[in-house]
């Protein structure tokens, strides 16, 4: 959709107002001259979905590029923090010409609505694609939490404080240096106030003995009842932290996710850091559920997003390139070394399945200097050539994402199969044009995401742009 006057809208992607916010160009002789799109914005969420298929489809053959199964950081813990971050800096551009508050609130309300239908639909267990061609779930082991619900979370608190604070006297405001901090002061008090809680919660918060049941036909342990001990307060281990206890204790532990990055440490497998059978003397933990997308951690998200914005908030108001470039990479640099100084000193570790504020402080920093060397190349050098197909991939991020890194079309594909479920299309795709032509699983795994599904499906989103065809929510 297409608003009027300087600012142009187009929503694609779920996770935020529009996948290709624009700002408002230079007047000349009197007359606002074309919207131009922020080209750099949809290449950087293009790369976020395309990192996200990559991790997924070729994370399990390596490692290095997978989740962390505990305490460090990884290239798939960049993802999540990518995403917020793209969600948060398109905020202000999307808001820029309100209307009303309310019918912007109702705007926020209902796309926060879609996420959360989306997010139970794909990842609360209802679809089983690519693999399991069945579709349904069990109340009892339904999957509250996820990327889309997290997203939702923040960018619902986010984009309402945004339409609270908004004043028609920000229109067209030039600010220079740091000033801008102090325009929008409240988003900084709302930091704060996740940063107390958060510290507050994991910290402060006792951590009682629990116990779980396993719920895996596959394993001999199954239907089998184990004790956790605990009895403490303030531990950042797998078995002890504030954030599960919260989890458990809201969400219940048959609601949670039952394949945690955990069981890849090197206390539950022999494998580690490959997934693997679980060692004869692993810890009860090893086998019970954590959900990385639970209610603290993604409290602590809201981080990610609130730093978004101020990125995006410096997009409106700063009109030079230099001025933008040296207070966002300012941001970027320190909130890096930042993190960086707080792991390494063993003060906060790096962690993405508590969303510690040392990973949000390595991923928002990495998050600003990406998006400074896009906006560099793209928006100021002229290089938007060399990033089409992230652009296109982009500008229609929410129908790859279901289709691709949710698996949708390849158990589509999956279902039209000969004899067994084991021979069809994707699965002879694999094993003979990249598995046994390069003599290796690893290396076929790692060319079959890609080839066959990144780039095949930034393709396909290149035509739908061409036709003017994006997923709207």
């Amino acid at each position: 959709m297409a608003t009027s006057g300087q600012h142009a809208l187009r929503q694609s992607h779920g996770d935020e107002e529009n996948p290709a916010a624009a700002v408002s160009a230079a007047e000349e002789k009197g007359r606002p001259a074309r919207t131009n799109r922020i080209a750099s914005l949809d290449i950087f969420r293009g790369l976020t979905v395309a990192l996200m298929i990559l991790v997924d489809g070729a994370g399990g053959e390596w490692p290095v590029i997978g989740h962390a199964p505990w305490n460090g950081c990884n290239l798939a813990d960049f993802v999540m923090p990518f995403f917020l971050f793209i969600v948060g800096m398109a905020i202000p551009l999307s808001l820029k010409r309100m209307p009303s508050r309310l019918q912007a609130f109702r705007r926020v309300m209902v796309r926060t609505l879609k996420l959360l239908f989306w997010g139970i639909i794909l990842q609360g267990g209802y679809s089983h694609a690519p693999d399991n061609l069945t579709y349904g779930v069990d109340m009892k082991q339904i999957r509250w939490c996820g990327i889309l619900q997290r997203i939702a979370l923040a960018y619902m608190v986010v984009a309402v404080l945004e339409i609270l604070i908004k004043d028609a006297k920000f229109e067209g405001q030039q600010t220079t240096g740091y000033s801008i901090f102090k325009l929008y002061w409240w988003q900084w008090f709302l930091g704060v106030c996740v940063i107390v809680i958060y510290f507050s919660v994991i910290y402060g918060a006792y951590v009682p003995d629990w116990e779980f049941t396993v719920h895996n036909i596959d394993s001999q342990d199954n239907r089998k009842v184990f004790k956790v001990v605990c009895g403490t307060r303030g531990r950042l281990d797998p078995p002890c932290n504030a954030v599960a206890f919260v989890d458990r204790q809201v969400l219940g532990i048959n609601h949670m996710y039952h394949h945690p990055a955990w069981k890849r440490t090197k206390a539950c497998t022999f494998k580690s850091p490959h997934e693997g059978p679980l060692r004869n003397d692993a810890p009860a933990w090893c086998q019970s559920p954590f959900e990385p997308e639970g209610i603290v951690s993604s409290i602590s998200a809201i981080l990610s997003t609130i730093i978004g914005v101020h990125f995006g908030h410096v997009l409106v108001h700063m009109k030079g390139h230099l001025d933008r470039l040296k207070h966002w990479f300012s941001i970027g640099a320190a909130l890096l070394v930042l993190g960086i100084v707080l792991h390494f000193s063993h003060a906060i570790p790096l962690n993405k399945q508590l969303y510690s504020f040392s990973y949000v402080c390595v991923t928002a920093g990495t998050s600003g200097i990406l998006f400074c060397t896009f906006y560099v190349l793209v928006d100021i050098l002229g290089f938007r050539n060399l990033f089409l197909p992230l652009e296109w991939i982009g500008m229609n991020a929410m129908l790859v994402f279901v289709m691709a890194a949710e698996g949708i079309f390849e158990g589509f594909l999956n279902g039209w199969y000969y004899e067994t479920t084991n021979n069809t299309l994707v699965y002879w795709i694999r094993k003979h044009v990249f598995i046994q032509v390069w003599r290796s699983r690893r290396v076929g795994v790692l060319l079959y995401v890609i080839f066959a599904q990144i780039l095949f499906w930034a393709l396909v989103a290149g035509v739908l742009h061409r036709m003017g065809i994006y997923w709207k929510l």
